[in-house]
């Protein structure tokens, strides 16, 4: 009896590390899990609403070909009922993004990175890359309309990411072409503070006399 206690011992021992392999992953499955289920909730938020709206389109559009005669100048057309329904697939779609936003970027982590051109600026900007502690984190090709809409002031949300609280360090640099032809390029690094609250990062271009774009970063 006492040998055969002996021999089991050795054996409970080696099942140790394989106990310990599986309440590891037991400790990150419910971070996974969570991963998942967010983007399942988005997903399964977004059909239901399809599904709603796609109901009420088709009760609506019945009552649209089949109006009351007691009451027609009530029933609105077809086209209107779905102008509604896509206003409220839009706002749908809104509320869903920034629920995504809320929940893949924390106000206590999410960083966010803007680019704008100086007022009256004309730039002939073709590319900007942005790097975060030294990683790459965009890299964005510019069109005609988008240049067009920031020398009218308009305002391009180029990264959003997540930091940690603390020191870090953002480098910009563009590419683009004089107003002679040639092309030119530029860098500026800025070092800045994360606190708790969302940080946000403006980029300024500004158009010199030979056509080069300087840059200015400050926190917004």
């Amino acid at each position: 009896m006492s040998e055969s206690c002996a021999n089991r011992e050795p054996r409970r021992g080696a099942c140790e590390p394989a106990a310990s392999v599986l309440q590891a992953q037991c400790n990150q499955a419910p971070l996974a899990l969570f991963r998942v289920d967010r983007r399942r909730l988005l997903i399964s938020g977004l059909f239901i609403s399809m599904a709603l709206l796609w109901t009420t389109f088709a009760s609506n559009a019945g009552l649209a070909a089949e109006p009351s005669s007691e009451e027609p100048a009530s029933v609105q057309s077809l086209d209107e009922q779905v102008q509604e329904i896509k206003s409220d697939v839009l706002a749908i779609a809104a509320e869903l993004s920034n629920l995504e936003e809320r929940l893949l970027y924390p106000s206590n982590t999410q960083i966010a990175i803007f680019v704008s051109f100086e007022e009256g600026a004309s730039i002939a900007l073709d590319s900007a890359r942005i790097a975060l502690d030294g990683e790459l984190v965009a890299h964005h090709i510019y069109g005609f309309k988008e240049l067009e809409a920031l020398e009218k002031g308009g305002v391009q949300r180029i990264y959003t990411g997540n930091v940690v609280t603390g020191e870090h360090r953002v480098e910009v640099a563009v590419a683009g072409k004089r107003n002679s032809g040639k092309d030119f390029g530029g860098s500026q690094t800025f070092v800045f503070s994360k606190e708790v609250d969302p940080k946000l990062l403006g980029i300024t271009l500004t158009a010199s006399a030979s056509g080069d774009a300087a840059i200015a970063i400050e926190s917004w």
